[in-house]
């Protein structure tokens, strides 16, 4: 065995994206303990941009020591108790992931569906509430992965707030790369990862919980299920009031390098990051269709940074990727359940929103096809 060096690819998929090389240098800085003054004041930094990057004010807004898997596990087991009623809007892998969430704590699940590559329909948001007054939790996808479609969390959240619950929202695809007002929009409870617009390396969730959401977490009745999630054991690291207290050991070098993709966001600024993403999905929109690819979603709820398309008619999923990959060092996705084999999602997230990627994609495409 030798050391693995691996190839430079150029990210195009659904995650994780290409990482800028002052992300990828921050990683190499020297260790130092987690509980380090300097490091302490470190990830007193990293809550602020957080806070800039959500757009909120919520004191509870961290990273997770994991994946953003775990940000979703983060937000529903600190807020769903046993027998509690569940309103889970699903259109597709990962609103059918938030069903399974609410079923393993616990809740009952009320479930309504929308088509693949359809947004959220606030119509069945409100039908549902009015047939189940008892509901105390609206959760939905944001920026759906799997089809790179954006519901109007605006809106959801507030028909949630008119019937008195709170909202769970998956923010994954969409931090820093369509807007998301957490404070403006008054939601409870939204997580993300760190390997989608923030172009930082898998392994961080950010979430964020609104003052509501604290005292519900507050007010359980039984304790949460699970030991390393349960945030009101992270609050006193966090917290910045006193003395740390060790939790677990924080993942140092996964924090040095978010926080230097979100220097880097707040540097370039929220507003100038989601015109990057809007104006270099428009160029890649207009060279797939001259190729005769055609978007699954429709340009009214299409996400810039996630492009889902149709493959054409006849051509080889499997191969196709397989020779961007060998030939030009360029990864694009694959379609997730019924939608496997059927459609791509190409990336535009982050760092490798720029005009470079655009073209070699485009090229690479153009030359397999």
């Amino acid at each position: 065995m030798q050391s693995f060096i691996p190839p430079k690819r150029t990210l195009m998929g659904p995650g994780p994206s290409d990482i800028s090389p002052q992300v990828l240098q921050a990683l190499s800085r020297p260790t130092i303990g987690h509980l380090d003054p300097l490091f302490i004041k470190m990830i007193d930094e990293v809550k602020e941009l957080l806070k800039y990057a959500f757009q909120t004010e919520n004191e509870f807004t961290i990273a997770v020591s994991a994946p953003g898997s775990a940000g979703m596990e983060t937000c529903f087991v600190n807020l769903v108790e046993e027998g509690e009623k569940v309103l889970v809007c699903r259109n597709g892998v990962f609103g059918e992931r938030m069903r399974q969430n609410v079923e393993r704590c616990g809740g009952t699940v009320i479930v309504i569906d929308d088509k693949w590559g359809e947004p959220v329909s606030l119509n069945k948001v409100e039908e549902a509430l009015l047939q189940h007054a008892d509901i105390k939790i609206v959760a939905f996808v944001h920026a759906e992965t799997s089809t790179g479609v954006l519901s109007d969390a605006e809106a959801i959240s507030t028909l949630a707030r008119q019937h008195g619950c709170l909202t769970i929202v998956d923010a994954v695809t969409s931090l820093g790369g369509v807007p998301l007002l957490v404070d403006k929009w008054q939601l409870d409870a939204v997580y993300s990862g760190s390997q989608k617009c923030l172009s930082c390396t898998p392994g961080l969730s950010p979430v964020t919980f609104s003052k509501r959401a604290v005292d519900k977490m507050k007010s359980r009745t039984k304790a949460v299920q699970s030991w390393f999630l349960d945030q009101s054991l992270v609050l006193s690291y966090w917290s910045g009031e006193g003395k740390r207290s060790y939790h677990h050991t924080a993942p140092v070098n996964s924090l040095y390098a978010l926080h230097e993709s979100l220097l880097m966001l707040k540097n370039e600024g929220l507003e100038a990051a989601w015109s990057r993403h809007a104006f270099y999905h428009q160029e890649l929109k207009e060279g797939l269709e001259s190729l005769g690819i055609q978007f699954m979603v429709d340009e009214a709820y299409r996400l810039p940074q996630l492009n889902a398309v149709y493959i054409p008619e006849g051509v080889s999923d499997v191969e196709v990727r397989s020779r961007l990959l060998n030939e030009y060092n360029l990864e694009i996705g694959a379609g997730l359940g019924d939608l496997a084999g059927k459609t791509w999602r190409i990336g535009l997230m982050g760092y490798a929103a720029k005009k470079e990627n655009v073209a070699l994609c485009l090229k690479a495409l153009s030359d397999v096809l």
